[in-house]
């Protein structure tokens, strides 16, 4: 049997019961008030039953993290009682529960709430049709919105959760920090790659101390990255060999990568045919394990993924369709690619599974 199929124990002992992971995706499904709807749990716990470890939705650190309509909510102590309702809604399963802290910064979309204010490293607008420009942050907040991912951890710590994912890919405001497309500031947060690095450094020194502070060396902590950017100038593949060296040396439990096919190479440099994962485990070696991710439905695909050194696999799609999708994988039975009742998914989400995959992606249909 493939190793992803199999138990898993990370470096500082949690074993997960296999190697594959719910990919965190967009629900879009949250109640008014930014709490887990009741959707939402039976979709998480469903999966829960299959995967090692399920990483959530990206939750909003602060009322100014939020990036999208009905994105869950940890800003204050008002949401524990909903953590701790997802928290135990993926536990009870025997699965790994991580909530992905997040900030939308300056892809946060206008107009979610009243006197909404768009904030980032430096005011510069990204090249996206609905974006405006962003304030850009003050010294002080800064420091602010590490205060506000630390008090989320510890809400999620408290809640029950396994361990959090720090959000710094997909171009948020983790990722804007450290591109030189969106970071153009002259202080401590800002200049060249190590520079641009300081907020990160200092976000994960403050959530490492407090797992420490909470003597919880089994609290899993991990960070998401996406390799590069399409602006110039922007992330490229060598900037990203620089974070991921540095992660490795942190103590955290994983790195995760946002890529669209595991196997992918430079979108920047075309003439590149490396995958960039072969370029990041050259780099890494084995300090640190990475998440893989993409276009990732079969055994074949696995076991390709996993002749390329990802340690974990994070199942996108595939398991949005199937919630027994590693139990098929198991005995050797097709996955289901028809989105249905069955498929236990949120109404919202389920609505939006409908323009996306109208034109049957990937030999996906929806009724």
């Amino acid at each position: 049997m493939n190793k992803m199929l199999l138990e898993y124990t990370l470096k500082k002992g949690v074993t997960l019961k296999n190697r594959l992971v719910l990919a965190p995706m967009t629900t879009y499904s949250s109640n008014e008030d930014l709490t887990v709807s009741d959707e939402e749990l039976i979709y998480y716990n469903s999966r829960a039953k299959q995967f090692g470890m399920v990483i959530t939705a990206a939750c909003a650190v602060s009322k100014n993290a939020q990036a999208f309509n009905r994105q869950i909510s940890v800003r204050d102590e008002r949401y524990k009682e909903s953590m701790k309702q997802l928290a135990n809604a993926i536990t009870k399963e025997g699965s790994k529960a991580i909530l992905q802290l997040h900030h939308g910064g300056r892809m946060n979309q206008p107009g979610l709430y009243h006197n909404q204010e768009i904030v980032a490293p430096s005011p510069i607008k990204a090249n996206r049709d609905y974006a405006v420009t962003p304030r850009e942050l003050k010294t002080s907040e800064i420091y602010d919105i590490i205060d506000s991912f630390e008090h989320a951890t510890e809400i999620a710590l408290k809640a029950g959760f396994d361990g959090v994912e720090l959000h710094g890919a997909n171009t948020y405001l983790l990722q804007q920090f450290y591109s030189p497309h969106s970071n153009h500031r002259d202080d401590e947060f800002g200049g060249n790659r190590a520079k641009r690095m300081t907020f990160i450094n200092k976000l994960i020194e403050r959530i490492v101390a407090l797992r420490d502070k909470h003597n919880r060396q089994d609290f899993i902590i991990g960070y998401r990255f996406s390799p590069e950017e399409v602006e110039d100038p922007g992330i490229t593949i060598q900037d990203t060999l620089f974070l991921v060296d540095e992660l490795s040396y942190k103590d955290i439990d994983y790195i995760h990568i946002s890529i669209g096919h595991y196997e992918q190479s430079s979108m920047r440099d075309k003439d590149d045919t490396l995958p960039i994962i072969t370029k990041i485990i050259e780099r890494i070696k084995d300090r640190v394990p990475v998440i893989g991710v993409g276009k990732i439905e079969t055994m074949n695909d696995i076991e390709n993924a996993s002749a390329l050194g990802y340690e974990m696999l994070a199942i996108g799609l595939a398991a949005l369709a199937d919630p027994l999708y590693v139990e098929h994988l198991i005995k050797g039975e097709p996955i289901h690619k028809e989105f249905s009742k069955e498929s236990l998914l949120p109404a919202p989400l389920y609505e939006r599974l409908h323009s996306w995959l109208r034109n049957g992606e990937r030999g996906y249909t929806i009724k």
